[in-house]
């Protein structure tokens, strides 16, 4: 018999759950800061969808903007209109000067012109 697959689910924390709930949906894979959720335990299921319904059959029903992880890193997020992709959003890394420097002692690296 298969191992069933276990979701992380993570709940968005109650200073932010108001502006998500009433901000406009938008279509596509939506970016969600990892400081918005607390860890809230995991589910086994099938599938993303099962995890929903076996938390809302226990009485702990996701919110809308609840966060669904599967043990490959897929994150799904709860939306009104269903369960949809979603990733953590991850800074911009801005090269400083120290990486220019870098960049130009590196074996056969050169740096653009500044």
């Amino acid at each position: 018999m298969m191992a069933m697959p276990v979701f992380k689910v993570y709940r968005m924390r109650d200073s932010h759950y108001q502006q998500f709930r009433w901000a406009p949906h938008t279509v596509g894979a939506a970016e969600v800061k990892r400081k918005d959720y607390e860890p809230a335990g995991e589910v086994e299921a099938p599938s993303v969808y099962a995890a929903w319904s076996e938390l809302r059959e226990k009485g702990q029903a996701p919110r809308v903007g609840d966060l669904f992880e599967s043990e490959g890193g897929d994150l799904h997020i709860f939306k009104y209109v269903g369960i949809e992709a979603a990733h953590w959003f991850v800074p911009e890394v801005k090269p400083g000067p120290e990486a220019a420097d870098q960049l130009r002692e590196a074996p056969g690296g050169s740096a653009p012109a500044p």
